[in-house]
């Protein structure tokens, strides 16, 4: 991946003081040894009127594996030979604003002991990127940089010239020119919408980026229009981290409009109203009521049935009772993730051996998920077409048969307390449906009459006197001896292989 930054010059600022301000020499090409490459610094040309100094990135694409471990961008179990195969050596991306920072540092902070008055100075720049990843397109590269002071001119790069017919790429060619802006204003630019606008990491985003982003974007990030965004991006949509970076933002704002310090606002609470108790989340009211059912019924062998990201995940591998934890989910890309908010890499061998994840459907038997204690559905029947719940209820109460099953679901009685939620909505844009406290039991009694189970219903989180809690619990344990009817078995089987 390349980038050239160009200035110019006259005899009394001659453009060669581009050297001084990058603090690398126009006479020297110098290599700078990074965790995924080498970084290459040369100036294609160096007079008096006019200096020029690229940065080459050399991306060793199987280091950049084996540091990652097959993680981050391209290391998905579902992409191994996106490993390999891939645009990081060519396009622009957060390894290239990774160099940039690592390479131009001084400069970026606007540190110069030789030319001090020309780094605090504006300069005629001119930035070139030939290949730029730009999700979003030629649009959102002048949104994000011409609030900024700069004249941009960008061009879609199409998929084939000889078939123009295919349309555009996702990729653009980038030429930015300014003559209001420091270097070290640029750089910085640069550093954080870079990624931006690729839209990818190549690295785990970990809680100091906030910092980085702050540091990087003081003075024109707070009241950049689409701030939002590139908080967002920045942050891989990290929703805590983007929080976080959105509170402090805004902090500064109110510092700027108030020609104040940041601590002075930030102090301007009184210590009372700071210790005033946050509500409970929902999320964790019904992890509390899994883990109680769990407990109640002595479990040790848990399935997490759709278990996403990992987070009841966690909560079971705090609790050494529970000795064996298999997670399931049908997305590749949410096992991805909560193996990582596992970190199952770093994970004590002891440890590691009590959990394992793999990818399935629950609408399909699994010998795998046999010979459990426990099962746990946890917000996931609504995210069903129901025609497809048959199939669902015989692989888990019919085929699996824990002795113990777990199922969690919306009650949209509860929905008319969420005021954000408009009239006639369900809470979540998946959902496929949402039931009202009659007809989950109703569900619920009958599948546990056909398999031989038996059902109660537990509360989970406030529950209001007059439409219920937000959240309904059926705890299902399956009868010492069952008797189920053969046709009652056999109707079911055939619904569930026909759905």
């Amino acid at each position: 991946m390349f980038l050239t930054l160009t200035t110019t010059g006259t005899a009394e600022h001659p453009a060669t003081d581009l050297g001084f301000l990058l603090h690398k020499h126009p006479e020297k090409a110098q290599a700078f040894s990074t965790s995924f490459g080498t970084a290459h610094v040369l100036y294609p040309e160096a007079e008096d009127q006019r200096c020029t100094a690229a940065l080459l990135l050399e991306v060793d694409a199987v280091a950049l594996v084996r540091r990652g471990k097959g993680k981050g961008r391209g290391g998905a179990p579902d992409a191994a030979l996106a490993q390999y195969v891939n645009d990081r050596p060519y396009a622009a991306s957060s390894l290239l604003a990774v160099a940039l920072s690592s390479v131009f540092s001084s400069a970026m902070r606007g540190v110069c002991k030789s030319r001090p008055e020309r780094a605090a100075e504006p300069l005629p720049l001119r930035v070139e990127i030939p290949a730029l990843p730009a999700r979003g397109g030629p649009d959102l590269v002048r949104r994000l940089f011409e609030p900024l002071g700069w004249t941009v001119d960008v061009e879609a790069v199409p998929l084939d010239t000889a078939f123009p017919e295919w349309g555009d790429s996702r990729y653009v060619r980038l030429v930015l020119e300014s003559e209001t802006l420091t270097l070290s204003n640029a750089l910085r630019h640069l550093y954080v919408l870079l990624p931006v606008l690729d839209d990818a990491k190549h690295y785990w985003v970990a809680p100091d980026e906030v910092d980085k982003l702050l540091r990087a974007g003081a003075g024109w990030l707070p009241g950049h229009p689409e701030h939002k965004l590139i908080t967002s991006r920045y942050l891989s949509r990290r929703w805590s981290l983007t929080r976080e970076a959105m509170d402090r933002l805004e902090l500064i704002r109110l510092a700027e409009t108030d020609d104040s310090e940041v601590e002075e606002i930030d102090n301007a609470v009184e210590a009372e109203a700071e210790q005033e108790p946050k509500p409970t989340p929902l999320a964790v009211h019904r992890r509390e009521a899994i883990l109680t059912a769990l407990r109640d019924h002595a479990a040790a062998r848990v399935l997490d049935l759709g278990c996403g990201e990992g987070h009841l995940v966690r909560e079971l591998l705090r609790e050494p009772r529970f000795t064996e934890i298999v997670g399931v989910d049908v997305s590749v890309r949410a096992l991805t993730i909560a193996s990582r908010r596992l970190k199952l890499d770093r994970m004590g061998e002891r440890q590691a051996a009590r959990v394992r994840l793999f990818q399935g459907s629950l609408a399909y038997t699994d010998k795998r998920l046999k010979g459990y204690d426990a099962a746990v559905l946890s917000e996931v029947i609504e995210h069903l077409d129901l025609p497809r719940l048959p199939a669902l209820e015989y692989a888990v109460f019919g085929s699996a048969r824990p002795r113990t099953v777990v199922v969690t679901t919306p009650n949209v009685e509860y929905n008319v307390r969420w005021e954000t939620l408009p009239a006639g909505h369900v809470r979540h844009r998946d959902h496929r449906f949402e039931w009202t406290r009659g007809e989950f039991r109703a569900w619920a009694g009958a599948v546990a009459e056909r398999h031989g189970y038996d059902v109660e219903f537990r509360p989970v989180g406030p529950d209001d006197p007059e439409v219920g809690p937000p959240t309904q619990l059926a705890l299902f344990t399956l009868r010492t001896i069952t008797e189920t009817p053969a046709t009652t078995a056999t109707a079911t089987e055939k619904e569930a292989k026909a759905a």
